[in-house]
């Protein structure tokens, strides 16, 4: 009887070892993943032996990076990259109480990830682990450590945004070097310094909005099992300017849906508007969320009585402004009286119907600064006092 069980632990011992070739700490589920990813690779070998290398308890975030890179970060990466990654990853989830209760499947695909899109593949990991760790040295919860992050971010890094940077999809260590990034960058350093941390977020967008204005991008936070949305500039959970637009997205027209994008591949990709061409950053069609959430923050403000509609009108000249043949399409942006941008978008331009009126539903009884650019290309401001009632308020083209 000893014999035979003896007998059986051997051959379930043999069967263990021969389902999973690349070493413990690696679970089965894995073994055909990457005996995938590596026969695709000329360094097979090299990432194998990385794999070995790995100590146990970071193996199976090393397989999971492995497993689902990008062909061209698998053929030419550094690995010491990569194994600086993984180690201040799990170092994160094991310092932090937050972190250490993420499910896996969250930790994997959304802190442990060396990269946000299709930027250049920089050190950033170690740097922003010791940057930000004074910033949440006190916190107890996940949105703790996000806000903490989050309100000191500008500080730490010293980035503003520029459309004089380099490039749109800048790295960490470009923006820094320059002091100055996009959207895309900023939202690129929100996402990097929240998973130094151990905080779940990753890199959200439109290629355009619903009036074709132009593209934006933000970052998402997982936080109490659900996605919030955020900025690089600090304005709270859920509350950017851009929610009003983000609310008339077309979730089954590609160029104004809004993707948020995953490292692990999903069947679908992010539309990257400085590399149109590209399926390699995959991602997953939100765009019914967020005009779920616009649609009851705009009712709920009705019917509260907080707010109030203001329309806004764009004709040629004071001398021309009755006809719908008089009016001119131009973008228009709202701040309020501490500067914050409170929202956006493009007035009606004279063959669409005179209903057609830009539309912003302000809080009453405050003070707000409408800008845009003439058509001499001089920027304009106008200053309007919102009271109890509608306003409906004219800009001139000329």
């Amino acid at each position: 009887m000893k014999r035979l069980l003896l007998l059986m632990l051997g051959a379930l011992f043999g069967v263990s070892c021969a389902t999973n070739p690349y070493g413990e700490g690696i679970p089965a589920s894995y073994v055909p993943l990457l005996d995938a990813a590596l026969e695709e690779t000329p360094r097979a070998d090299s990432l194998r032996m990385l794999l070995r290398e790995t100590p146990r308890a970071e193996r199976e975030a090393m397989a999971y990076l492995i497993a689902w890179m990008p062909r061209g970060d698998r053929d030419t990466m550094s690995l010491e990259l990569l194994r600086e990654n993984v180690h201040y990853a799990c170092l994160a989830r094991k310092e932090y109480p937050w972190a250490k209760s993420l499910p896996d499947s969250v930790f994997l695909n959304e802190v442990l990830p060396y990269a946000v899109v299709d930027e250049v593949r920089d050190s950033w990991r170690a740097d922003f682990y010791e940057r930000f760790a004074p910033c949440v040295a006190g916190c107890t919860t996940l949105r703790e450590a996000f806000e903490a992050v989050n309100r000191n971010l500008r500080d730490r890094v010293q980035v503003d945004y520029n459309t004089l940077r380099e490039k749109t999809n800048q790295s960490p260590a470009e923006s820094m070097r320059q002091h100055m990034a996009s959207c895309t960058g900023l939202s690129v350093l929100l996402v990097d310094a929240l998973r130094a941390v151990g905080v779940p977020a990753r890199f959200a967008g439109t290629a355009a909005w619903h009036d074709n204005r132009g593209n934006h991008s933000w970052t998402e936070v997982w936080l109490d099992g659900e996605w919030r949305f955020a900025e690089y500039y600090y304005a709270g959970l859920d509350e950017a300017w851009f929610l009003p637009d983000a609310g008339k997205a077309s979730p089954d027209d590609r160029a104004h849906a809004i993707y948020a994008v995953s490292f692990r591949p999903t069947g679908d990709w992010f539309p990257m508007v400085w590399s149109e061409s590209s399926r390699e950053v995959h991602a997953v069609n939100v765009s019914q969320r967020y005009v779920d959430l616009y649609a009851a923050r705009e009712s709920e403000q009705v019917k509260q009585g907080t707010h109030v509609w203001v329309s806004f009108r764009m004709f040629r000249d004071a001398r021309h402004a009755s006809e719908s043949g008089d009016r001119v399409a131009a973008n228009v942006d709202v701040f309020n009286a501490d500067g914050l941008q409170v929202g956006g978008g493009r007035t009606a331009g004279p063959t669409q119907d005179m209903n057609d009126v830009l539309k912003f539903l302000l809080e009453k009884n405050r003070s707000y600064l409408f800008r845009y650019t003439d058509g001499a290309d001089r920027p304009v401001e106008m200053k309007v006092e919102v009271g109890d009632a509608p306003v409906t308020v004219d800009g001139y083209w000329e």
